[in-house]
């Protein structure tokens, strides 16, 4: 278990992280969302115990960052922003260089490499140089290098940045498998739609402070205090919206430019559907009947200014 207690860092009098108190339990994976200059690296890095909190703590598994920091890295893998890797090096000598590192014993080094190759999808690659590699792979390489020591936490920062859409999905895809593993991950990006697909939990962060924590459908939905259908109808628009306008539930209809109507509705979904019954009953041709989502793109564009430290 990964948990923050009262997370402070300070610069002087700069505040890059306020008061920042979570809890993740193994299988959670953590979409930390926010602007550049919120306060993501800062907070990643105090947990990877190489910047100290001006104030308060965070533990792993029982153990304090601040009192055991080299016990806590060695239970976790961190993948940086920007990484280095070594060139004129195989993709295996890379990788076993680390497992040195980390102290696997030399017997288990050529089955755990292997294992990271394969869930990493860089087996083809094992031989390969790693200059020869391409971003997409590179990035898979540093992951299987945070996986070698068989970490319980990881923590990733902006791990997709510069992925083309396909390795951003075969991304997607180990994030999940990861997470089904038990590992706890930690990952920041600003890449919004793709943290929903994969994601249990989000955190959006602005200025240092965490302004929404929690699951992504909860969060969505404090967002709006009514849903709201969208309703496509090719006769008779304005009757349309007057006949809703008369149904219980219905605080509000509006007529947009494609003719479509934007109802705001306060009903269950059983109401909701008696909506689109009595739509057709009343002689009303429609194309369209949806419930209009909001998404992690729209919560942040909501709760944020845009405003950094």
């Amino acid at each position: 278990m990964l948990e923050l207690r009262h997370l402070h860092k300070t610069y002087g009098d700069l505040v890059a992280v306020k008061d920042l108190s979570f809890r993740l339990e193994p299988g959670d994976i953590f979409g930390f969302i926010g602007s550049n200059g919120a306060g993501k690296t800062t907070t990643i890095r105090m947990i990877a115990t190489l910047i100290e909190p001006t104030e308060g703590t965070a533990s792993l598994n029982g153990v304090d960052i601040r009192k055991s920091p080299m016990e806590i890295r060695r239970m976790i893998g961190y993948m940086p922003d920007f990484f280095g890797l070594y060139e004129d090096v195989k993709v295996w000598e890379y990788l076993d260089f680390f497992a040195a590192v980390y102290r696997v014993p030399p017997r288990d080094r050529k089955k755990t490499i292997n294992n990271v190759l394969e869930l990493t999808n860089l087996t083809g690659k094992r031989d390969s140089l790693v200059q020869s590699l391409s971003r997409g792979m590179q990035q898979r390489l540093c992951l299987a290098r945070c996986l070698v020591h068989d970490p319980d936490l990881l923590l990733l920062d902006e791990p997709a940045s510069g992925l083309d859409p396909r390795a951003r999905a075969e991304f997607r895809e180990l994030m999940i498998e990861l997470g089904k593993m038990g590992k706890i991950i930690l990952v920041s990006s600003h890449i919004l739609p793709e943290l929903s697909g994969f994601c249990n939990k989000v955190g959006i962060f602005e200025k240092g402070e965490m302004l929404a924590l929690g699951p992504v459908d909860k969060i969505v939905k404090a967002m709006r205090k009514h849903r709201v259908i969208v309703v496509k109808i090719i006769n008779q628009v304005e009757s349309a919206a007057n006949f809703l306008g008369t149904l219980p539930n219905v605080p509000s209809v509006k007529i947009q430019a494609d003719n479509a109507l934007r109802v705001e509705f306060s009903g269950t979904d059983e109401e909701q559907a008696q909506i689109l019954i009595q739509l057709v009953q009343a002689g009303f041709l429609i194309t369209a009947f949806s419930e209009d989502q909001l998404n992690l793109e729209d919560v942040f564009m909501k709760l944020t200014t845009g405003a950094l430290n």
